[in-house]
């Protein structure tokens, strides 16, 4: 079937830009950047969405569930992106949060744009991931209607999963197929089409939302440290002594002689300090207080 893409948002033109092949450098820049100003403020009326999202990733999570991201091209991709960040941030496991990008890992780095067609593709992605109910499904997609999203959205919505689509057009097809639609529409881009400009930055502000948030109401944060934080670097073993100093005001050699008796933990760490407690006694405070800091410390 053919599509009228005068119809999507995404492929208007932008009257701004008609003469973009004689700005100079500056003026193309000066206009984008104008441009991405207008972003934030696109996002705000569907802060209650993104909130009712992450709401069900946090529940998802806790019950032994997992997000899963679907996209095609630049949405995929930064689908891939939020995902991948989360291990090392947040010291979750690889398979807690699933970034799917149609045509598989290699599209990361070598565009494979057929493969957005295909809903059957979507499915076979998540039958091979072992999606179930107890995950949340949330499908990206600039134009509001890739094939590949469609297809994920509608087998996740089969097995009772929780979905959400992200989309940056009026009243889009994902939209329609998920339960919960974020409909963001940036504007034209600079460059017609182009939605790896301000559609794709729209929708990275929304992911950076949706993954911070949800790990903060999972306990991945104390005040506003990331107490999870992976040490897989000497940068990251700064961070981690960084980051016990801040919470418990001990000096660094403090800091790291107590994150090596908490086996490498900033959040037993900080615990063991705060309450005064042992190893032992920081582990069960926190086992009941479901991994939250400020919860443990309390725990008489």
């Amino acid at each position: 079937m053919t599509i009228n893409l005068q119809t999507i948002a995404t492929e208007h033109r932008n009257e701004n830009t008609m003469n973009l092949d004689q700005m100079s450098s500056l003026e193309i820049i000066t206009e984008m950047n104008r441009e991405d100003a207008l972003i934030a403020s696109s996002i705000q009326p569907h802060l209650p969405n993104i909130a009712k999202i992450i709401k069900y990733c946090i529940e998802a999570i806790s019950k032994g569930g997992r997000i899963i991201y679907m996209g095609a091209g630049t949405s995929g991709r930064l689908g891939v992106l939020d995902a991948a960040e989360c291990p090392p941030t947040f010291g979750v496991s690889p398979d807690v949060v699933v970034g799917l990008i149609a045509g598989g890992e290699g599209a990361f780095i070598k565009a494979r744009e057929g493969s957005e067609d295909s809903t059957e593709l979507a499915k076979q992605d998540l039958i091979q991931i072992g999606l179930n109910e107890r995950d949340v499904v949330i499908g990206l997609a600039a134009s509001g209607r890739t094939p590949y999203v469609l297809g994920g959205l509608s087998y996740a919505q089969e097995l009772g999963c929780h979905t959400a689509a992200i989309s940056n057009t009026y009243h889009s097809k994902i939209g329609d197929v998920a339960e919960i639609a974020v409909d963001v529409p940036v504007g034209a881009e600079v460059l017609t089409g182009s939605t790896r400009l301000k559609s794709g930055t729209a929708e990275k502000m929304i992911l950076n939302m949706i993954s911070t948030a949800t790990m903060v109401g999972l306990g991945k944060a104390y005040q506003n440290l990331m107490v999870d934080v992976m040490q897989t670097n000497e940068k990251l073993r700064n961070r981690a002594e960084n980051i016990v100093m801040e919470a418990t005001g001990v000096e660094r050699f403090v800091a790291r002689a107590t994150i090596d008796t908490a086996k490498g933990s900033c959040k037993v760490a900080i615990t063991m300090i705060l309450a005064n407690c042992s190893y032992e006694d920081a582990l069960i405070r926190l086992e009941k207080a479901c991994g939250h800091v400020r919860e443990a410390i309390m725990e008489k």
